[in-house]
């Protein structure tokens, strides 16, 4: 009896490999965190210069501090969920993420870039203020376009749009549109991005929306669209 249930945990770890074998995906990330931690060594000083006039115009508000640092967690649920509940959609969304994210690395390190457009100190001392003051310490301002932020974040909101997990819930549609427009306003208020990065990231997400969502993906893979009859197979021939 026993060695049945030991046989057949391993029946369920094998099954549950073969299901979540996607994740093989994320090893991107092996690549672009060393990258960007480079980057961000090597670019200090002698960078192109990357401001706007109108950046001027844009006061500092501290407390755009909390859009923006929910966009880890707005970018992390927009890829967990996906992984668990749509494949097709996570291999979309990867694909739109990773690709921009590798054009960021490739423009940085080409052009390095960065701005002065922080503000030398604060009119306020308050909690959010103490945000910001870790987020200068540990972010510099360079390597900024696009802004990996806005293009994210536009990444995350359009493949949740695009997925059938959301059809008719408006109200978790909605709230995924008012924190995008908060992180993209708060990559200029905080000063962390000048307009230019935003707008080239509106550029790039704009290309990589027909690209993702209208020609490469126009037809799903058949693969990505096993029947569940398949799927019977699959499983069966696993637990032999």
């Amino acid at each position: 009896m026993q060695i049945r249930e030991t046989k057949k945990q391993k029946l369920t770890l094998k099954e549950l490999c073969y299901q979540y074998r996607h994740v093989w995906v994320l090893a991107y990330c092996i690549l672009y965190i060393p990258w960007f931690a480079w980057l961000e060594q090597t670019v200090t000083k002698k960078f192109h210069l990357i401001t706007m006039p109108a950046d001027l115009k844009i006061p500092f508000c501290e407390y755009f501090i909390i859009p923006y640092l929910l966009w880890f967690a707005y970018v992390a649920f927009g890829v967990l969920y996906f992984f668990f509940r749509s494949k097709e959609d996570y291999y979309k969304l990867c694909a739109f993420l990773f690709t921009g994210m590798t054009v960021f690395l490739i423009v940085s390190t080409v052009y390095p870039n960065g701005h002065y457009l922080r503000p030398l100190a604060f009119d306020r001392d308050n909690i959010f203020t103490e945000l910001v003051s870790w987020l200068y310490r540990t972010d510099t301002p360079t390597n900024l376009f696009p802004s990996i932020h806005v293009y994210n974040s536009l990444g995350v909101h359009i493949a949740l749009m695009h997925s059938t997990c959301f059809q008719g819930k408006k109200a978790i549609r909605a709230v995924s549109f008012v924190l995008c427009v908060s992180i993209v306003l708060s990559t200029m208020f905080l000063k962390q991005h000048s307009i230019f990065d935003v707008l080239t990231a509106f550029g790039l997400a704009f290309v990589m929306y027909y690209v993702i969502y209208r020609y490469a993906y126009k037809k799903v893979p058949a693969l990505l669209r096993t029947s569940k009859r398949e799927k019977g197979h699959v499983l069966h021939d696993l637990r032999l």
